[in-house]
């Protein structure tokens, strides 16, 4: 339980007790990750529903429903994104890079991205339906748990940071055995609420993964907590749109 209330802690805003942050307690905090994405998708559920039954325009309701991940986990993994957005953006080497994604000051790359994030992902959620939504609600644990296998396996970029100190204690193969099985879990969730949109998804997820595998190797020599951050918003979006062309196609 120790590791539960580390994981929201860190990565949400709820509200949790004291708990001491050394390594036996931190021991199995990314198993518990995607049980916040569990609760976002909860709260999305609820703001749907409420909204749809005070007939509330689909505009309004769709930037309710983007601003639901932002308000429960305080907008950290879209702070990574930005960062993310701009040392790839700067097109400098390895370096240049990383030295970017520690500056504390926000770049011009970082604001267009986050706009162009932001517009995207509001118009995509105005678009959702009844079936849309249970799907997404599965998808915000399915991108957590992927983002965490990737945290515990990836290579680090850095031997300090945020990620690094999660990921030091962590044991390992309990810690990929359990998030791997909560994948699945969601995956087949997600496929048996809207079986052609829930494959989509989950392929979507898996593409996304690679890329973020692939990317943050070749330029950045490892992951970091951003690139952490700009793969669970990354993985978020393509699964909204992919959510959005599904419903589109099956009308």
């Amino acid at each position: 339980m120790q590791s539960l209330i580390i994981a929201f802690a860190m990565y949400s805003k709820i509200p949790m007790p004291r708990a001491d942050w050394n390594d036996k307690n931190m021991r199995y905090a990314f198993c518990w990750f995607p049980v916040i994405g569990l609760v976002i998708g909860l709260v999305e559920l609820a703001v749907f529903y409420i909204l749809t039954k005070w007939q509330a325009g689909s505009v309004f309701r769709g930037v309710c429903l983007m601003a639901v991940p932002l308000l429960v986990t305080g907008g950290i993994h879209l702070d990574g994104f930005m960062d993310t957005t701009d040392a790839r953006s700067s097109y400098g080497d390895r370096e240049k890079k990383l030295a970017i994604l520690k500056d504390s000051h926000v770049g011009a790359f970082a604001v267009i991205g986050c706009s162009f994030y932001l517009i995207l992902s509001a118009g995509a959620w105005s678009e959702i339906d009844t079936k849309g939504i249970v799907v997404m609600a599965m998808a915000f644990v399915l991108e957590r748990a992927f983002s965490g296998l990737a945290a515990v396996n990836f290579k680090g970029a850095r031997k300090d940071g945020m990620l690094t100190a999660f990921r030091e204690p962590a044991r390992k193969r309990t810690v990929t055995v359990v998030l791997a099985a909560e994948a699945v879990i969601s995956a087949i969730v997600m496929c048996y609420l809207w079986l052609p949109v829930g494959l989509l998804c989950s392929l979507g997820a898996v593409l996304t993964f690679v890329y973020y595998y692939k990317m943050a190797m070749k330029e950045f020599g490892g992951t970091t907590g951003d690139l952490a951050g700009w793969f669970l918003q990354t993985c978020e979006l393509v699964m909204l749109m992919l959510t959005v062309v599904g419903k589109i196609i099956l009308a």
